[in-house]
């Protein structure tokens, strides 16, 4: 009989990054940095690499509801993390079947690449806010979602609490705004730090990180949320997830490595190589 200990379980509903930096690559990458076991839903296959998504295809709300229902119902899972969902039939199935699920879920409502290639289709935005966010643990929004999501534009750190109050009014129990699209000099942001915003309403937590002059941060918010939900598997606290998480991305963006000829990925195994 084993006596080896099985590590916490974190599943990944998300697309896939052929160029291996972001999606459904990063975040089992980060599952495994973190010690836990990631499994992943596969919701869309993208052609992608460091310049760009070439193409981009969903697959069927029964595919990806099969591979769910197969996970969880076998294995189980202590964390749900979910990116790129594409449709609004594949949003609100995916709602659906975390909001029957006995675990935290951490929602990264991802609408664009760092390419600026849409990833989400207009018309789902409105599940993404009645379905998706409404049973989210944590929802991880850069400031350009928080824009889509809710018309609220941030312009330095004085409107990062109105935009996580505009978020909130979607239901999720905790929001985290993500600054790092500032400005250096917006507001009180110092030219040299990236501060984020972590609020339920009520506690609110302000989190500074170095600013790293490098360019190659593709796959940032898919490392981010999926340290969280490795964190929350963990049996961590939301502010003791995302506090460990933020430390985590920000040495991987500090480690982030040129690869083809446009923006590279962030180094998702920088504590291994330090």
């Amino acid at each position: 009989m084993s006596t080896l200990k099985t590590p916490p379980r974190v599943l990944t509903v998300a697309g896939s990054d052929s160029g291996g930096g972001a999606g459904i690559q990063a975040d089992l990458k980060t599952m495994l940095a973190l010690g836990v076991h990631g499994m992943s839903v596969i919701t869309a296959v993208t052609a992608q690499n460091s310049l760009g998504v070439q193409g981009a295809w969903e697959l069927p709300v029964e595919a990806v509801r099969a591979q769910y229902r197969s996970v969880v119902d076998d294995i189980g899972v202590q964390a749900v993390k979910t990116g790129m969902l594409a449709s609004a039939e594949l949003v609100e199935a995916v709602a659906e079947l975390i909001s029957g699920t006995d675990a935290p879920a951490v929602v990264d409502p991802v609408a664009v690449s760092k390419h600026g290639d849409p990833l989400l289709a207009a018309s789902a935005l409105d599940s993404v806010r009645t379905k998706l966010l409404p049973v989210a643990t944590v929802a991880t929004p850069n400031l350009d979602e928080v824009a889509q999501l809710t018309g609220v534009r941030v312009e330095s750190e004085d409107d990062l609490r109105r935009a996580a109050a505009a978020v909130l009014e979607y239901g999720p129990r905790w929001v985290l705004i993500k600054g790092g699209h500032l400005a250096g000099d917006a507001g009180r942001v110092g030219g040299n730090q990236a501060v984020d915003l972590l609020t339920d309403g009520v506690d609110e937590y302000r989190l500074r990180a170095p600013r790293h002059d490098n360019r190659h941060t593709h796959g940032t918010g898919c490392t981010l949320a999926s340290a969280v939900a490795s964190g929350l598997a963990k049996g961590q606290s939301v502010p003791e997830a995302v506090t460990a998480a933020k430390e985590y991305v920000t040495g991987a963006i500090a480690a982030g490595f040129a690869l083809g000829e446009g923006i590279g990925p962030v180094d998702h195994g920088w504590r291994l190589r330090a």
